[in-house]
């Protein structure tokens, strides 16, 4: 109540939602699409915070620059949403919450979010020329890896991917059930717990250049 209430616009909506009777003087001060979204009945007080009302849904009224962040990036780079797409992030944030101008700051969230990746997609380590590949001496000393995407998810853990490590010395094959989606640390976990916990760490890792090793690895 103490956050509305230092929020102009939303001190205003306050004072009028908390009287029995209309004041004109007071909807006068609100500005748009505040005053039309009062006039509509989109705004309401349920224990102390504020709604906002769009046909079926209601979501929670936020300010909190801080607050608006989190939301921001829970639905759209929270890595158990999968990344969504901007249709389907922009449905999750009106759903979720509220705040003045929120379309245009979700659209500038968005613009800079992709111009990050693109980015971050150019920091991946440089092209180096052709290397002979020594003969490995020992197991798990030299191994290939490579992922197997596009498959039916499982029933568990809806796994739709698989990670293949080949060790070049013995020819043996071990198949890491995976997501996707999964990022260069949930790689790197994979890698430790299946294949380095056992095996040791191999001297060299061969692979298909994978932005999951070269830009944050």
């Amino acid at each position: 109540m103490n956050t509305y209430a230092k929020h102009k616009q939303c001190g205003i909506l306050l004072k009028l939602l908390q009287q029995k009777y209309r004041s004109p003087e007071l909807e006068s001060q609100l500005e748009e699409p505040s005053g039309r979204d009062y006039k509509d009945n989109k705004s309401l007080l349920v224990d102390g915070l504020l709604y906002h009302r769009e046909k079926q849904t209601r979501a929670l009224t936020v300010i909190d620059r801080d607050h608006i962040s989190l939301i921001l990036q829970e639905c759209h780079d929270f890595l158990c949403m999968g990344h969504m797409s901007e249709d389907r992030t922009r449905e999750r944030v009106a759903s979720t919450a509220w705040w003045p101008k929120w379309e245009q700051q979700f659209i500038s969230y968005i613009n800079t979010y992709e111009r990050f990746q693109k980015a971050n997609r150019k920091h991946g380590k440089k092209y180096g020329l052709l290397q002979h590949i020594a003969e490995p001496k020992h197991p798990w000393e030299t191994i290939n890896k490579d992922w197997v995407t596009g498959l039916f998810p499982g029933v568990k853990k809806n796994f739709n991917s698989c990670l293949v490590i080949a060790d070049r010395y013995s020819k043996s094959v071990r198949f890491l059930p995976c997501h996707k989606e999964d990022t260069a640390m949930n790689t790197d976990l994979l890698l430790w717990n299946n294949i380095i916990s056992s095996c040791g760490f191999p001297k060299i890792i061969i692979s298909d250049r994978d932005l999951k090793f070269t830009s944050e690895l």
